[in-house]
């Protein structure tokens, strides 16, 4: 049996953000977006999409700097995921980035797979788009008519779909520094280790002695999109101490309504999210101890 192999497509190779957006605005929903190819490569392969122009944004220039700007950290598009595991100003200003890279697949994955690249892929089960919702992160865009800003709160729109219109490349995420006393921490579930997450929690939180000042919470791989868990972030806040965790997990699980598939039911889904919140908020109430 032969391979199947992806459908023919013209290859571009744009140096610059206003010709690879060109690119997009002439050939519109027939052009797709190659970043690292981590996520995109296989869907090609199995034919699950196909489009006729691939423009391959990695040779873009300015679109790799890692810099500390008005208190964020700014990660440019093309970062590659391993050089931002081991960034010393990416595990002081952003903590929670660097927690979260590690649990994306295999190390080989990490030295091809981009930032921006999985961030704009939006994959549901994808760790940095929880990341970027948990911080509050900020999407810069390019477009035909200059840059412009997204919220994460409104970027992630469905399975795959995100708010960048079919002319735009995502070029950098801004993620706002935390001050204080912070802790940050990831937890997930998988059937084995490098395995996709079936269900996973990000979490920040501020201490103030033993209260909870701010809290950051978002879980992947139990609907459509990452999800916010404002309720249980709201709870902690209110409880004027550290409290009970456990409560705050079951406030996190409540809203959530994940549909069964072939890997898990949506009842186990929803039973493990109120779990790893836990988790993750223990250990990273430690870090902020600590």
């Amino acid at each position: 049996g032969g391979r199947v192999k992806p459908s023919q497509f013209a290859y571009h190779a744009p140096q610059r953000v206003d010709e690879a957006v060109g690119l997009l605005a002439e050939h519109g929903f027939e052009a797709k977006v190659l970043a690292g190819g981590q996520s995109l490569v296989p869907m090609l392969s199995l034919r699950l999409t196909s489009f006729a122009h691939l423009v391959d944004i990695n040779g873009v220039s300015g679109l790799d700097s890692i810099d500390v700007v008005d208190g964020d950290l700014r990660i440019g598009a093309n970062v590659r995921q391993a050089r931002a595991e081991h960034d010393p100003t990416v595990a002081e200003a952003a903590p929670l980035v660097a927690a979260a890279i590690p649990h994306i697949g295999h190390f080989q994955i990490r030295n091809r797979g981009t930032v921006g690249g999985s961030i704009a892929h939006a994959d549901p089960a994808s760790e940095l788009p929880a990341v970027a919702l948990a911080l509050d992160a900020v999407m810069e865009a390019g477009g035909p008519d200059g840059e412009r800003t997204i919220a994460a709160s409104d970027f992630f729109e469905s399975t795959w779909e995100t708010s960048l219109d079919d002319d735009e490349i995502l070029t950098a995420v801004r993620f706002p520094r935390w001050s204080g006393s912070s802790g940050f921490a990831v937890e997930e579930v998988a059937r084995r280790h490098g395995d996709f997450a079936l269900v996973g929690a990000v979490c920040g939180v501020t201490l103030d002695g033993d209260a909870v000042t701010r809290a950051g919470i978002a879980l992947f791989g139990v609907g459509p999109t990452p999800i916010r868990a404002s309720d249980a972030e709201a709870a902690l806040v209110a409880a004027g101490s550290t409290g009970d965790l456990a409560e705050v997990g079951r406030a996190a699980a409540e809203p959530l309504d994940p549909n069964d598939d072939l890997h898990a039911s949506g009842a186990y889904r929803k039973k493990v999210a109120a779990v790893v919140v836990e988790r993750a908020l223990t250990t990273a109430i430690q870090e902020a101890r600590s």
